[in-house]
């Protein structure tokens, strides 16, 4: 029994060390190439953490992790105009494949990688 609840504990820090940590990505947008470097750290099924790009570091928000899947908010301010991105992404291994929703303006795909 005890055996069961060691190996239950461990899957459960590894799912949890799945995405907590740095990563990086760089893609193209309508208003160029972006590179953000996203900061995450989950508690059960809460994300936290923060987004920043050459605009500024924004905290994310309503972040959820269920398994390999994660979404989250980041709001940000472009010019006066608030602008909510939504993203939604898939874990797998050192890589999150996201699509974020970017307004009504867009929807973009992008790869962040783990820094190492």
């Amino acid at each position: 029994m005890r055996l069961v609840a060691a190996v239950l504990m461990l899957a459960a820090s590894a799912m949890a060390a799945g995405i907590d940590g740095k990563w990086k990505a760089k893609f193209d947008t309508q208003i160029g190439e972006q590179n953000y470097t996203y900061e995450f750290k989950s508690d059960g099924e809460k994300l936290t953490g923060s987004a920043a790009n050459a605009m500024g570091s924004h905290d994310i928000q309503e972040g959820t992790i269920k398994g390999d899947d994660v979404s989250f908010v980041e709001n940000i301010d472009f010019n006066g105009t608030a602008i909510r991105i939504e993203y939604k992404g898939k874990i797998a291994g050192d890589e999150i494949k996201f699509t974020r929703k970017v307004g009504d303006f867009a929807t973009e795909d992008l790869v962040a990688k783990r820094e190492k």
